[in-house]
């Protein structure tokens, strides 16, 4: 089976933290997701859940993973990081087809 994500490590260690610190439930796994479309385009889930009907389900370094087969050719691709600075802390995702924008000077 092709894993459509990937996880960085630092995306990773916060995940197993939260499962530990929040006491998720061992039947529950990561979802990833994709949520509307609209003017804005996609935007992208994370939480945890039980599989249901129509997941695909796999394992990337020890964490469980669901996403919904209709939603794989949306994440195709795409990388999950954890972003920590002094402005703001969080999940991004990362689609490394889409070129990185660069201020002008």
């Amino acid at each position: 089976m092709i894993i459509p994500i990937s996880i960085t490590s630092k995306a990773q260690e916060e995940i197993k933290n939260i499962i530990t610190n929040k006491n998720i439930p061992r039947d529950y796994s990561l979802r990833i997701g994709v949520k509307g479309g609209g003017c804005g385009g996609m935007s992208y889930a994370l939480g945890f859940d039980k599989i249901k009907e129509g997941d695909q389900q796999f394992t990337l370094d020890e964490i469980p993973v669901l996403i919904e087969k209709k939603h794989v050719m949306f994440l195709m691709g795409m990388q999950i990081d954890f972003y920590e600075g002094n402005d703001a802390r969080g999940f991004t995702f990362i689609n490394p087809d889409i070129p990185k924008r660069h201020d002008a000077e």
